[in-house]
């Protein structure tokens, strides 16, 4: 069982993510989508991302843990959710842009590579993928979870061969720089 498949986790994690969201983060995306694209949210938690992404795209959510789900159907029954391993993207739909915040992180380096292959597969002509994460260059694990903070300079790497660049900034979410924002288009 994954960390957030136990329910008790899941609502921990909801209420350590109070107040926060991608807002900003989804305004920068506006000006590279066209509204109304279709975008699937990889690991979307509690789904307040997928709230604001669905004011402006065609939002389609994902995540691994059943009860996060679960959780967001109960308040939306005719939201498109899928389950997902954010890895593997076992789905054969595709999409104008794949984004998540603060997801991938939590992969090793083969795992990412994997996904970035796996997004560069589901997304439809010029798409685009808009990811963030933790900026630095350790690896922490909390309750089993493990946390891979990047450089910029990880990233492009890791991005090359499968997209173009378009950002690739660092922004505050909690503390000065603590965070890079990745847009870039399928290659």
């Amino acid at each position: 069982m994954s960390y957030y498949e136990d329910e008790q986790n899941a609502r921990a994690y909801i209420a350590m993510a109070e107040g926060y969201d991608g807002r900003a983060i989804i305004e920068r995306l506006k000006a590279y989508l066209p509204l109304q694209s279709s975008v699937l949210e990889l690991g979307m938690g509690p789904g307040v991302d997928l709230d604001l992404l669905k004011e402006a795209f065609v939002a389609t959510g994902s995540d691994k843990a059943q009860p996060f789900l679960d959780r967001y159907r109960q308040a939306h029954p005719d939201a498109d959710l899928l389950v997902l391993d954010a890895a593997t993207l076992d789905t054969d739909r595709t999409f104008d842009c794949i984004y998540s915040n603060k997801v991938l992180h939590h992969l090793t380096s083969t795992a990412r590579a994997q996904s970035l292959a796996q997004q560069h597969g589901r997304l439809n002509e010029g798409g685009l993928i808009c990811h963030t994460f933790w900026h630095g260059d350790r690896v922490e694990e909390h309750h089993g979870l493990q946390f891979h903070y990047l450089t910029e300079a990880q990233l492009a790497e890791a991005l090359a061969p499968h997209f173009e660049m378009l950002v690739l900034e660092r922004y505050t979410e909690m503390e000065t720089d603590d965070s890079v924002l990745v847009i870039a288009r399928k290659l």
